[in-house]
């Protein structure tokens, strides 16, 4: 069987779909693995690593036929259309494919005669956990969203005591305790800093106060879906548990937010008007920018200045930034 890994074609992707490691346990079980030069670049693999383990490393000029000669194409972002064009009839395609969202990479798909697994689909039951790239991307989001915001925030996170005073940490709230959020709670709570956390699930309150954090309960009804994730909510929920999040957030000096709903642009949890009330210097990370954003006014990939002074840091590809 032959696996082709193309070099990522969207702007800021360093990721890499197989490393070396992998790719050595492939050859030895028979596999015949290609890969495009300087796909692994950005990642720290180069193309004599790649070489060492056994795969053939090809040329731009020749990964339209690498595409047509694969059995089973690799990626990280899915394949553009003009790749899927080159795709043999019958080939697999694995990466995260954005199903709900980008329509086209579907239709390509199928117009291509091939078959397209998305890892967004792959289901969380104890079987798939070696195959469960969306967890172990989105725990890598968490603990970029702590860093930017330590980074970003002009607060020390930790309590300081020094001859001239003490120094009070950072207050940070996380909305959100799904696998992100976990993580971004225990890297703001490593970094010192007082931590409380939300979620539409009760059931994630152990796992808050597992972390160190404060689980805050607004006595709202659960929200909880299959696989554990959390569902879509009415405009009169959003909007009852927006009100009671405002006096949090007003005494947060860090929010991250990181809520997602699978399948669906993500929920508006942070209003212009609920941040409004932050102290000037304050930061917002918001994790989930890229699809429609937790955060009213977010823009991926960007830091907004608010009129009030507070900066809102718009996740993008962030995963990315750890490759």
């Amino acid at each position: 069987m032959k696996i082709f890994v193309p070099k990522e074609s969207r702007a800021g992707e360093i990721r890499v779909a197989l490393v070396p490691d992998v790719i050595s346990k492939l050859t030895r079980a028979g596999f015949e693995v290609a890969i495009e030069s300087g796909a692994g670049v950005g990642a720290g693999a180069g193309d004599k690593d790649f070489v060492g383990v056994g795969a053939s490393v090809v040329g731009a000029n020749k990964v339209s036929a690498s595409l047509a000669g694969a059995d089973v194409v690799l990626s990280v972002q899915p394949l553009t259309v003009a790749q899927f064009k080159s795709v043999k009839k019958g080939a697999i395609t694995i990466s995260f494919l954005s199903p709900t969202s980008a329509v086209e990479n579907i239709d390509a798909a199928a117009s291509a005669g091939a078959t397209a697994f998305s890892l967004e689909l792959v289901p969380r039951i104890s079987r798939a956990q070696s195959m469960d790239a969306l967890t172990s991307q989105a725990l890598c989001a968490g603990y970029r969203a702590a860093l930017v915001a330590a980074e970003l925030s002009p607060r020390f996170f930790p309590l300081l005591m020094t001859a001239a005073g003490t120094v009070t940490p950072a207050n940070v709230l996380v909305l959100g305790a799904g696998v992100a959020g976990l993580q971004a709670i225990a890297t703001a709570r490593r970094l010192g800093a007082v931590v409380s956390a939300y979620d539409v699930r009760p059931s994630s309150a152990d796992e808050v106060r597992s972390m160190g954090a404060t689980f805050i309960d607004l006595e709202l009804e659960a929200i909880e879906g299959a696989g554990g994730y959390a569902r879509e909510m009415s405009e009169e929920r959003a909007a009852k548990q927006r009100e009671l999040l405002k006096p949090f957030i007003s005494k947060s000096h860090v929010l991250i937010t990181t809520a997602a709903v699978p399948g669906k642009p993500a929920p508006r949890l942070v209003t212009k008007d609920m941040y409004s009330s932050m102290v000037e210097g304050s930061v917002i990370v918001d994790l989930a920018a890229e699809s429609g954003g937790n955060v009213e006014g977010s823009k991926p990939g960007e830091i907004v200045l608010t009129d009030n002074g507070v900066r809102i840091w718009g996740g993008k590809d962030v995963p990315s930034q750890l490759p």
